[in-house]
């Protein structure tokens, strides 16, 4: 049986994907996994509900700057490494994988270093700053985005690969989704999604929007506003039901379990930039408006949204510019011109990359060194 580490904390956004690499790997051959995570993300809440083995590094991020804390993270970061060599030595793992966030930083390197095959897979245009330093020690690199490849320097590690989305996302049928939510069969859907925490500028926004919309018998919306941003927004459209629905057959939750279906469903998206609901956005092929969020790291939402804008897969808004106006306007356009809409849905249906988690996958068994 093969045995594998696999890295990745913080957000969902390196999470996820670990998650759907280690099933695809699972899917090709029988393997024991482990997790390496930080005591402080949010993988210690989801990877133990995946059941995979889990084990955590008490270290943190470098700030962008000098400063007292970097002293002490740096301290925290060579205990973490010393940490990270005995979970190498008492594993045994034949590969190891890294899918971003700090904790990947001594957990990959010590790898390295200990002569062990590594591969990370960086999401984003522009690579977090964990894995542009593990890019000099690891033997692969496998990329979100072609763009990102400017980024590195060491070319022949360079494996364009796309990011992986979980299997369901691809198997549901439109009719499906809507019947499985309870929508319209033949309405245009608009699916609007911030996150699980939500976006306030965006549900903002959306709130002029779902007052121009009420009473249109030809759209239907279904807007996930995040568990922080529910209340305010549901208080500011008298008529609500208690379910959630509003005006001629829009509804507005605080989250959903079943994006697989809502993706599906939908005829348009309105999202941030990040680079997992992109991958799943293009495998469905599904245009969208695109809202980037302004603190990300490097700002690289937005260089994530303008790759899918240079190939018109997606309309584009910046953040500071968002008004309700501003969306109304693009999603009236949208909606009331099939040939374009069209277009841009082809346009995302040719970026997507349907087998980015088994070429991953693949690309990690490859390397792994025999058992020992």
């Amino acid at each position: 049986m093969r045995r594998v580490i696999i890295s990745g904390g913080g957000t969902g956004g390196h999470i996820y994907p670990a998650i759907t690499i280690a099933r695809s790997i699972a899917d090709i051959e029988p393997t024991e996994f482990l997790y390496v995570g930080s005591k402080v993300g949010l993988e210690n809440t989801l990877i133990p509900k995946e059941g995979l083995p889990f084990v955590t590094l008490d270290v943190r991020g470098l700030e962008r700057k000098i400063s007292i804390r970097n002293m002490v993270t740096l301290k925290k970061t060579i205990g973490s490494m010393v940490q990270a060599r005995w979970l190498l030595h008492k594993f045994k793992p034949q590969v190891v994988i890294g899918t971003g966030g700090f904790v990947c930083g001594p957990v990959l390197l010590a790898a390295s270093l200990s002569g062990i095959p590594t591969l990370i897979q960086e999401q984003n245009v522009i690579p977090g700053i964990t894995n542009t330093i593990l890019s000099k020690f690891v033997d692969i690199v496998a990329l979100g985005y072609e763009e990102a490849s400017g980024r590195f320097n060491q070319k022949n590690k360079l494996v364009v690969t796309g990011n992986p989305v979980r299997k369901d996302i691809l198997t549901v049928s439109k009719k499906t989704g809507r019947a499985f939510l309870g929508l319209d069969p033949v309405k245009f859907t608009l699916l609007v999604a911030g996150g699980s925490r939500g976006a306030r500028t965006i549900n903002t926004a959306m709130v002029e929007a779902h007052r121009y919309f009420k009473d249109d018998p030809d759209i239907q919306i279904l807007h996930v506003t995040g568990t922080d941003e529910y209340k305010q927004v549901v208080e500011q459209l008298p008529g609500i039901s208690e379910k959630g629905k509003y005006g001629s057959g829009s509804y507005i939750i605080p989250y959903l379990h079943h994006m697989p279906e809502a993706l599906a469903a939908a005829d348009l998206a309105v999202y941030r930039a990040g680079a997992v609901g992109l991958a799943e956005l293009t495998v469905r092929g599904l245009p969208s408006i695109l809202i980037p969020y302004p603190y990300a790291a490097e700002d690289h939402q937005r260089y994530n949204a303008q790759a899918l804008v240079m190939c018109g897969a997606a309309k584009m808004i910046l953040d500071k510019m968002l008004t309700g106006r501003e969306l109304i306007e693009e999603i009236v356009h949208l909606k009331n011109d099939p040939v374009a809409l069209k277009r841009m849905a082809e346009a995302s249906k040719s970026l997507g990359k349907p087998k980015a988690a088994y070429d991953i996958a693949k690309l990690a068994l490859s390397i792994a060194r025999d058992s020992k």
